[in-house]
């Protein structure tokens, strides 16, 4: 499976996710009307970009070559993400749920789909991303 259906598929499976074109080239992943992850290609590299929290970008960006500040987004609060040696399927699916709870946790309670403390220790692996 290519990277960026690989991340679909990833975001296709959280609870009230949608997937959506959103402009020419650009699909979109969306939780209650709110963006958690963006997905293209340029220039023949496939593009994931992800909400992250401003510390845990900078930090991902130090830590590995396939993550740098978000492509045609808010550098400090976006990351993107390429299919790199250094990237793979699990830290892949981290960093969605992480992006997709970042933006779960920012909806009011009545609106969020999951609690979001708890469906990041139900869906936590034994290592984590930084």
């Amino acid at each position: 499976m290519d990277f960026i259906a690989l991340a679909k598929q990833i975001a296709q499976e959280l609870p009230a996710a949608e997937i959506y074109p959103f402009a020419d080239r650009w699909d979109a992943a969306r939780v209650r009307e709110k963006w958690f992850a963006l997905f293209t290609e340029h220039q023949g590299n496939a593009i994931i970009n992800l909400k992250a929290d401003p510390a845990d970008a900078k930090l991902l960006c130090e830590t590995y070559e396939g993550i740098t500040p978000g492509y045609h987004m808010n550098k400090k609060h976006w990351i993107s993400v390429y299919a790199h040696k250094d990237v793979n399927d699990q830290l892949l699916r981290e960093l969605i749920i992480d992006s997709y709870l970042n933006v779960v946790a920012s909806l009011p309670k009545a609106m969020q789909p999951v609690h979001p403390e708890r469906f990041a220790r139900e869906s936590s692996s034994p290592q984590s991303v930084l």
